[in-house]
């Protein structure tokens, strides 16, 4: 900090964080050294204001079918500059002009889901989040790709063989089944036998 003339008695503090409790001591110096410091003074809360700090890593994809879910990192408690804090979640179908705005209040929140039955398995969607409190809307993150939830498979295996190869085995064979932009990728398959 910053020296102050021995005549002055009182000094400004600046570059401090909103909504946060502070406390001050005071040291006198002189040409020898510094002295002890006072005792701490009561500790003191500032103002308000506008939360300047966006939640990161946006992300999601996953879920249902007709669900898009958007997850972020969520803001810490010294950078949400206010009560009643919360997140704005926007988002709009890649290409749209149109944003959907949703506003989760609670504090902790990670994840925002919007069900909807028009929602197309795989559509990629525009996403970000901002956040807000008492004091106003704050800081939108930037632009983030996310798409919604897979389909299940539409289409069964074909090409279905089997071969002997013991007493106690048999070959099974498929042609796999296509990747499909709204399906999305097959992860596993399930033999039957009966």
């Amino acid at each position: 900090p910053e020296v102050i003339n021995g005549r002055t008695h009182k000094a400004t503090v600046v570059d401090l964080s909103p909504w946060v409790e502070y406390e001050f001591r005071v040291v006198a110096s002189n040409s020898v050294g510094m002295g002890e410091p006072s005792r701490p003074s009561a500790l003191l809360k500032t103002k308000a204001a506008v939360p300047v700090v966006a939640p990161t890593n946006i992300s999601g994809g996953g879920g249902s079918r007709s669900e898009l879910v958007i997850t972020w990192e969520p803001v810490s408690e010294e950078l949400q500059n206010g009560e009643g804090f919360g997140y704005i979640v926007m988002f709009r179908p890649l290409g749209s002009t149109t944003w959907t705005k949703a506003v989760v209040a609670s504090v902790e929140s990670s994840k925002y889901i919007y069900r909807n039955e028009s929602i197309t398995p795989l559509s990629p969607f525009e996403v970000k989040v901002g956040v807000y409190n008492n004091e106003g809307e704050g800081t939108l993150s930037s632009i983030s790709i996310v798409y919604s939830g897979e389909d299940e498979p539409q289409m069964a295996p074909a090409g279905a063989s089997a071969l002997s190869v013991s007493a106690a085995a048999v070959e099974v064979s498929w042609l796999p089944i296509p990747w499909n932009r709204h399906t999305g990728r097959v992860l596993g398959y399930e033999v039957r036998g009966w």
